[in-house]
């Protein structure tokens, strides 16, 4: 049976390859272990390590785990050794995992990154340890397969995960039951993020925004049960809604959006709801990033379009003034509205109606194949 090493840091990423899993498994019979989540585990991966302590964003924030991920770095290098695979698959996340591509290289094992690091954003020359120490890259943007083409990296644009696995459970009436929420009102759906700090320095900044807006109903998504526990009850807006495990239904069913930047841009993208993009981090994370980065917008969206047709409000502009202004400019304008629905439509269209988890499950194969 073979076998294949995973390595996954974020929720996200689980997810994603938790749909590769699947479609390998009903391939085929194969060994799965790793670093990996919860989604990936119930496809039958056997995860070393714990699964939310890689869940770290930032300069900062990196450097405060620093131990935790050397450490981390030398048990994986004695698992390859000792338990060989015949194949690493790497999944976004790449400080830890260009790094741990380097020892398999060395080692002979064949490497497969999927969701490519985003060279093209920041840290260009990591294109350069891509190109040394994979053996294919699977892109999610459709971009990305020429920039890698142009450095002779074989590649393939297998379509993005997060267009095949976007699907609300419930229409809105049934939505609205079920969290005893009022039709009449305009939802207004908020994202602060999956990470404790981002939660934290989001949720300050959308509860200010509930308690100036009392007319409104704001969804907010709760992506860890702990996360309750850093809220005080009293303090909390009568009118917002805490939401656990139905984001796609936030996101379709919510008249607009406020959305921390990541993924859930892109998804929000694709039910086309209009939205803005915020993001608040550590002062230092922000001046680091502005030195390196080599694009001009952080939300997922506009950069596929190479517009910012997305409004993205950074560090301070976080606030309830900017934020709220924001919400009133469309919910108010109704030919501003519809333009901006148009726009998020056609980004759909641009990325295509691929199956990123098949695509990838059967370059997967193929690699193990030798073909």
């Amino acid at each position: 049976m073979q076998k294949i090493f995973w390595l996954v840091g974020e929720k996200s990423g689980d997810l994603h390859a938790s749909y590769v899993l699947e479609k390998l498994n009903n391939l085929g019979e194969f060994t799965h272990y790793g670093v990996g989540g919860e989604r990936m585990q119930k496809q039958g991966l056997q995860s070393l390590f714990e699964f939310s302590r890689f869940n770290v964003m930032g300069f900062v924030e990196v450097i405060k785990h620093l131990h935790f991920f050397l450490s981390v770095e030398k048990e994986i290098k004695q698992i390859l050794e000792t338990n060989r695979p015949d194949l690493l698959v790497l999944v976004d996340y790449p400080g830890l995992n260009l790094r741990i591509a380097k020892i398999a290289k060395d080692m002979g094992i064949k490497v497969l990154y999927y969701i490519c690091p985003q060279f093209w954003a920041w840290k260009h020359k990591r294109v350069f340890k891509i190109k040394e120490y994979t053996d294919f890259v699977c892109c999610i943007n459709p971009f990305e397969s020429a920039m890698l083409d142009e450095y002779d990296i074989p590649n393939k644009y297998v379509g993005h995960p997060v267009a095949e696995e976007i699907s609300a459970q419930l229409t809105k009436s049934a939505f609205a039951q079920k969290f005893a929420l009022d039709e009449s009102k305009e939802w207004i759906g908020m994202f602060p993020g999956s990470r404790r700090t981002e939660f934290i320095r989001h949720f300050e900044v959308f509860n200010q925004v509930a308690l100036h807006n009392p007319q409104r109903l704001y969804l907010l998504s709760i992506s860890d049960k702990a996360f309750l526990g850093l809220i005080e009850p009293d303090k909390i807006a009568k009118n917002i809604v805490l939401i656990e495990n139905y984001n796609y239904d936030i996101m379709k069913h919510s008249d607009f959006v406020v959305a921390k930047s990541g993924t859930t841009t892109l998804e929000t993208t694709l039910f086309a709801t209009p939205f803005i993009i915020v993001y608040k981090v550590n002062p230092i994370t922000v001046a680091i990033a502005k030195r390196i980065a080599k694009v001009k917008y952080i939300g997922l969206p506009n950069l596929i379009v190479n517009e910012e047709i997305i409004p993205e409000l950074i560090q301070n502009d976080v606030n309830p003034s900017r934020i709220l202004s924001e919400i009133e400019s469309v919910l108010q304008d109704e030919k501003r509205r519809t333009i901006l629905i148009k726009k998020l439509s056609s980004i759909k269209s641009m990325l295509g109606d691929k199956s990123a988890s098949q695509n990838t499950s059967l370059q997967i194969i193929k690699l193990l194949n030798n073909e």
